[in-house]
């Protein structure tokens, strides 16, 4: 099976920091390798009691040898699509059709459109720079809709005690971020801002929790990543906040995406999908104490610390708009101009019509227009 992150160009070299992660955490990896692909090959083909729903037409008659199966992204951030998971709405909308909803964990979000391709996911959520890369690779991606930018839950962080004071001084050091990421894209827009090149420094490729052990110990100046690893490592005083997505420095969307084969043959639980993921928007926006509570188990931090980070996200589904559409694009030409993918994109190959939009889209979104 074509590996979308192997088939992009420069993705086959990491850092030398990724050979050094402990070897128990290198087996789990290659493990759980094993197992989606197992689930991909075995678990899809209509034999088993949890068919998939891209490939099956089986009508519902109640017993679970019949239902399909719709595998939407464990979100483990203070987001309102972690409440969906948690409030169990959507499960009982989709059940009456037939569906049981599955929710796997991914360590961000390439990783996540590697298994979309892969048919071990169906719904993904990710920030702007994935979906290109997926793109880049040949994948039927499609946007199903675009989610606030959540800038500040973004941050670069530094060790406690480095003298590093901005981003100039990270000048020839060890940045971490996961290839890709909208730690990656950050990354490029902050030392654009600084009047440098990525060139400067130096960008080791880790995902999140690689990452995390790599900047616990000492082995990388700085890491660029989202909450709640921000959080955590600020209380344990291993890292600082240096500079955060904020203040203009994010300027893109967030993004849910499917399979072209999905979308076409799952239009009316996409939609429910989207009015329900909507209802956990509004619910999460107004009741930063209730979510807080919710979401203390899924981000491992006490809900104190969530209200405080409750003000970090804008909790909302925004409509997708040629604004939106031409933005990704400007993302999709960077990362070409950086030699980071093999050929030039069209992102609008990936983007529904205006009428299609409004066939998934919930009525409170489109009327934001």
């Amino acid at each position: 099976m074509k590996s979308i992150i192997n088939s992009v160009n420069g993705w086959q070299n990491e850092d030398q920091l990724t050979r050094n992660i402990s070897v128990s955490r290198s087996l789990f990896v290659l493990g759980y390798s094993f197992l989606v692909l197992s689930l991909t090959l075995f678990g899809c083909n209509g034999s088993g009691s949890n068919t998939s729903v891209s490939n099956t037409d089986s009508k519902t008659n109640g017993s679970s040898s019949n239902q399909k199966v719709i595998k939407i992204v464990r979100s483990k951030q203070l987001t309102a699509l972690a409440v969906l998971e948690k409030q169990g709405t959507l499960e009982k909308k989709l059940q009456p059709l037939g569906y049981k909803v599955e929710w796997p964990e991914f360590a961000a979000g390439p990783q996540q459109l590697e298994a979309l391709n892969a048919g071990g996911l169906d719904i993904a959520a990710t920030a702007e720079s994935p979906p290109v890369f997926s793109q880049a690779a040949d994948v039927p991606l499609v946007y199903l809709a675009a989610n606030s930018s959540d800038g500040q839950a973004i941050s670069l962080l530094v060790p406690t005690k480095s003298p590093v004071k901005t981003l100039k001084d990270l000048k020839g050091k060890k940045i971490a971020f996961q290839k890709a990421s909208i730690g990656h894209y950050l990354t490029v827009r902050a030392v654009d801002k600084e009047g440098l090149k990525l060139s400067d420094v130096e960008s080791v490729f880790l995902p999140p929790p690689d990452a995390n052990v790599a900047f616990s110990q000492g082995k990388v100046d700085g890491w660029f990543i989202w909450e709640p690893f921000v959080t955590r490592n600020v209380q344990n005083k291993v890292g600082r906040v240096l500079l955060d997505g904020g203040n203009g420095l994010r300027d893109t969307n967030n993004f849910y995406s499917t399979n072209r084969k999905f979308y076409q043959e799952n239009k009316q639980a996409i939609k429910i999908f989207l009015e329900e993921l909507q209802k956990a928007q509004v619910w999460s926006k107004n009741h930063p104490k209730e979510i807080a509570q919710l979401l203390a188990s899924v981000t491992q931090l006490d809900p104190p610390t969530l209200e405080k980070m409750h003000s970090k996200y804008d909790f909302s589904l925004v409509p997708i708009t040629e604004s939106i559409i031409n933005k990704q694009q400007q993302v999709a030409d960077k990362w070409y101009s950086l030699g980071l993918i093999p050929k030039k994109v069209n992102v609008r190959d990936g983007f529904l019509t205006p009428k299609e939009y409004e066939e998934i889209t919930p009525q409170e979104v489109l009327g934001s227009k």
